[in-house]
């Protein structure tokens, strides 16, 4: 099963914009690829959010690939239970699903409903080491509040061909050799069930669409 779309989905405090390099750069190889827009008002959840990923896949003339960065790689592998005869294979951008019944993505403190981009302190290091200055004020000043619900959400899955579908993991501030430690380890007990599973290294911090948009584009227009 070959996919004819890619459907583009951002992690946490992202709006669909960060996608528009790698877009130019998946069309100029011949790949029509498709951001989702998350639902982000105060009263979202992530059933709202993951309902948006599935209009993205269910609106597709045929398979997909669902691109999913940081936490959002729950939401694409959401979308392969949910969708797995019509998802091709999911990529996985510097993150990993989380367990059945686990909350979704608890990271940082809640305040008013809401989950605010926590300043650059948690990313100090190989996270955001090629963001500059204007890079990182860019980042904060157009970062979008998570809803609590979504923040907190559970994950839950109902169907395991989900295992069935090719996941690909795109390695940014580590390596291919640490994340297949993790999964071996247990730590990602999802992956370790995955039976068609590669991993793809890039030279850049958490966020490559930022930093090395053409680089990424080059990645998945090989998926």
């Amino acid at each position: 099963m070959s996919a004819e779309r890619i459907v583009l989905v951002g992690g946490l405090w992202l709006d669909p914009s960060v996608w528009t390099e790698v877009i130019a750069g998946l069309d100029a190889r011949g790949r029509e690829a498709v951001p989702v827009h998350l639902p982000t008002g105060r009263e979202a959840t992530l059933a709202d959010q993951l309902a948006a990923v599935l209009a993205a896949v269910d609106a597709a003339p045929g398979p997909v690939t669902v691109v999913g960065h940081s936490a959002a790689c729950g939401l694409a592998w959401l979308a392969a239970d949910a969708r797995p005869g019509r998802v091709a294979r999911v990529a996985m951008i510097g993150g990993f699903p989380g367990a059945d019944g686990a909350a979704y993505a608890d990271f940082f403190p809640i305040a008013d409903g809401v989950m605010p981009f926590p300043g650059w302190a948690p990313f100090d290091g190989a996270d955001a080491a090629d963001l500059d200055e204007q890079g990182r004020r860019a980042f904060a000043d157009a970062a979008v509040p998570v809803p609590e619900a979504v923040a907190r959400g559970t994950v839950r899955y109902a169907d395991e061909r989900r295992y069935d579908v090719p996941v690909t993991l795109i390695c940014p501030e580590y390596t291919p050799a640490q994340a297949r430690e993790w999964i071996d380890a247990g730590d990602v007990a999802e992956l370790a069930r995955v039976k068609h599973l590669d991993m793809l290294d890039i030279a850049s911090g958490h966020w490559p669409m930022l930093t090395r948009p053409a680089e990424l584009a080059a990645l998945l227009a090989t998926l």
